[in-house]
């Protein structure tokens, strides 16, 4: 559809879309386009156009929100004024999801494994390193805290018994569940991802601490170690 959005059907401009039938009946790029107000006059190119654009340049929300100012204004027609109101929108809606998510430690008991699953995938689901975290619990399965153990890819030299056990005794911790996450999104586990775990488990049982889950984060799913028999 040529020329500018104003130029269009009404029943085919974002905004009077939305006003008709609410935010849900708009696709990503036109929420985008609403967001940016207008398109690029250089170019000729609508506000939707640089909303698709900006989409297929990304591929998804999440990478276009973890974008810099200087990414995004490498696509034609984005400056530093569109940048920024597009990375100020995305950030408002992750501070609202990160705000209404209840924290992992008000968590009164661990039940499953797809628990755990659902408060943390947000947290690393887009994260691009691996990150290795223990959930410490008390001697009801109560989550008491958590705690970073390491970032990088998993082995034994950066994941040492020494590291995740310190902190399990710091807190009197009675027992944990090991977690990281699979940038690749496949959560399946690698021989030194089992090779961590075994070792783990053998550390907790001459302290007296119990593993009970180790859970990989993957794109939307997750691998307990539990569930499949390999504690």
């Amino acid at each position: 559809m040529s020329g500018g959005i104003k130029c269009w059907p009404e029943k085919e401009r974002p905004r009077e879309k939305l006003m008709q039938h609410g935010v849900s009946f708009l696709s990503e790029a036109e929420l985008l386009a609403l967001i940016l107000k207008s398109g690029d006059a250089a170019s000729r190119r609508s506000a939707l156009d640089l909303g698709r654009e900006l989409m297929l340049q990304f591929g998804s929300l999440s990478l276009l929100a973890d974008a810099s100012c200087s990414e995004l204004q490498k696509v034609k027609g984005i400056g530093p004024a569109k940048a920024t109101c597009i990375l100020a929108a995305l950030d408002l809606a992750r501070r609202i999801k990160e705000r209404d998510r209840r924290p992992i430690e008000s968590l009164t008991r661990f039940t499953s494994a797809s628990q755990v699953f659902e408060h943390l995938n947000p947290e690393f689901r887009d994260r691009h390193k691996e990150q290795f975290m223990a959930l410490l619990l008390d001697g009801k399965n109560r989550i008491i805290s958590r705690a970073q153990i390491s970032e990088g890819s998993l082995n034994q030299s950066i994941v040492h018994p020494r590291e995740v056990f310190n902190v399990a005794v710091r807190n009197s911790a009675a027992a944990m569940i090991l977690l990281h996450n699979h940038p690749t999104g496949d959560p399946a586990p690698s021989p030194e991802d089992m090779e961590v775990t075994r070792r783990l488990c053998e550390a907790g049982q001459l302290l007296g601490i119990r593993v009970l889950d180790h859970i990989i984060i993957g794109e939307n799913e997750f691998y307990s170690f539990a569930e499949h028999g390999r504690l």
